[in-house]
């Protein structure tokens, strides 16, 4: 079955049209990656010294970066009618679909490992936390205190910290203490002195609160997987429509610079 001209006209440009999101969608995830290095503002700060994170980080660019390069060839395909591209475009994005699935279901099963992967990460923070306020402390001192929680799993990830194991008072970071069981002045950076061994702070750690967060925008995360999702399937359809009725390769239409 082939298509009418007026209907591939307007599938080479609704083609064209979603390989502009497309290339937008990768410029995002590559600025994502960047603004990830280069923060020294936010949370994001707290992980940054992690050669895992910085890798992760290089590869989000990369994976960024692969959806501007298909976007253009899907572009060139569309509008000049070139079949060679537009089936090269449906190969890669069928692939691009496919690992997404294999990746999103990596993580799911494999989420115990990254949970310990980052609960390392943040211990080693915790124990070189010194109330110095540099960058990486004041990240953490933000998350724990607007997310009101202490240590990653609980607060005796603090316990290992050299600040608290060898003052001889009885030290607890500042940015941990639940604002309900003190009275008076407080500090959300740094240490601060108990009166007792048990520390006036959250009882929860800040990866619960990280999990009941995605939990309540779990709305949210799904509607952009999906949407992204669908994105891809109408590429992939208007690809392979167009492929199927481009019956000859005309190279002549495409431009010599």
């Amino acid at each position: 079955m082939t298509m009418g001209k007026g209907c591939m006209t307007a599938s080479k440009y609704f083609l064209f049209f979603f390989n502009l999101i497309f290339f937008l969608f990768g410029a995002v995830i590559v600025g994502f990656g960047f603004w990830i290095l280069l923060d020294n503002q936010t949370f994001i700060v707290a992980l940054k010294n992690s050669t895992d994170v910085k890798l992760a980080c290089y590869i989000l660019i990369g994976v960024g970066a692969f959806p501007i390069l298909i976007s253009f060839f899907g572009c060139l395909g569309a509008i000049y009618e070139v079949r060679s591209l537009l089936s090269l475009y449906f190969s890669v994005i069928l692939l691009i679909l496919i690992t997404q699935f294999a990746a999103g279901a990596l993580i799911y099963f494999q989420k115990d490992v990254v949970n310990e992967q980052i609960s390392k990460v943040i211990t080693k923070v915790l124990d070189k936390y010194s109330g110095n306020s540099s960058i990486t402390e004041q990240a953490w001192d933000f998350i724990q205190t607007n997310m009101e929680c202490c240590g990653w799993i609980d607060r005796t990830d603090w316990s290992g910290n050299m600040v608290i194991v060898n003052s001889s008072q009885l030290l607890f970071p500042c940015s941990c203490q639940n604002i309900s069981l003190i009275s008076g002045n407080f500090s959300d950076s740094g240490f601060c002195e108990a009166k007792t061994p048990d520390w006036p702070v959250y009882d929860v750690g800040c990866a619960a609160s990280v999990e009941r967060w995605l939990l309540t925008n779990i709305g949210v995360v799904l509607g952009i997987c999906l949407g992204v999702t669908l994105l891809e399937l109408l590429g992939m359809i208007l690809s392979i429509c167009l492929c199927r009725n481009v019956h000859m390769e005309d190279y002549t239409k495409v431009p010599k610079y």
